[in-house]
């Protein structure tokens, strides 16, 4: 279980010969065993392959999707790996859209923290590779043929995207977006 960031209660009477408080946040990080299981020594079989590079950073090794078919109404598990190559100075946020792929059906956020907020971007270590996992649930009466699963790595506090550096060896639209798959629907 994964308890938050302790605040540390200073008495500031103590400090400062006064009667009010103030609360400073304790240096944080990801423990030992949260590192542990974020990051893989190997990765298994994956359906699918990519390559991807964000920024000379970070490659994509692949993903899978399960099932590799999403039922309408249902979701699917998707898991991603990602290669450290240079450490990463800001904490990136994952940004995933699921769009339609005929484009009749409004598109799906499932932006988040890397590792399910276990391992910010920056205390990533090159050379180790960080399984990410999330889910895609497609609302009930979505009936598409198929949902294209686009992703990439953003900070949201300067709303930048690490960029693409080997577009022309993936599918990528050339804004910093990663076509990782696309999924069938139905049953």
């Amino acid at each position: 279980m994964r308890l938050p960031p302790l605040n540390v209660l200073l008495s500031a009477s103590v400090l400062l010969g006064t009667s009010s408080a103030c609360i400073v946040e304790a240096p944080g990080g990801a423990s030992p065993e949260e590192r542990r299981a974020a990051t893989v020594t190997q990765v298994p079989p994956l359906s699918i392959r990519s390559g991807a590079n964000f920024g000379g950073k970070v490659e994509v090794v692949g993903a899978s999707v399960q099932p590799g078919r999403i039922p309408a109404g249902d979701q699917a598990r998707v898991t991603v790996f990602f290669k450290v190559l240079q450490p990463l100075e800001e904490d990136y946020l994952i940004f995933v859209h699921v769009e339609d792929a005929d484009g009749r059906m409004e598109r799906l956020n499932v932006d988040h923290k890397p590792a399910g907020g276990l391992y910010p971007t920056t205390q990533w270590k090159v050379g180790e590779t960080v399984k990410d996992e999330f889910i895609v649930a497609l609302p009930q009466g979505a009936s598409p043929r198929s949902v294209n699963l686009w992703m990439g790595l953003w900070e949201p506090r300067n709303d930048a995207r690490l960029p693409i550096t080997n577009p022309q060896a993936v599918r990528n639209d050339g804004k910093g977006r990663l076509l990782l798959a696309q999924v069938p629907v139905g049953g």
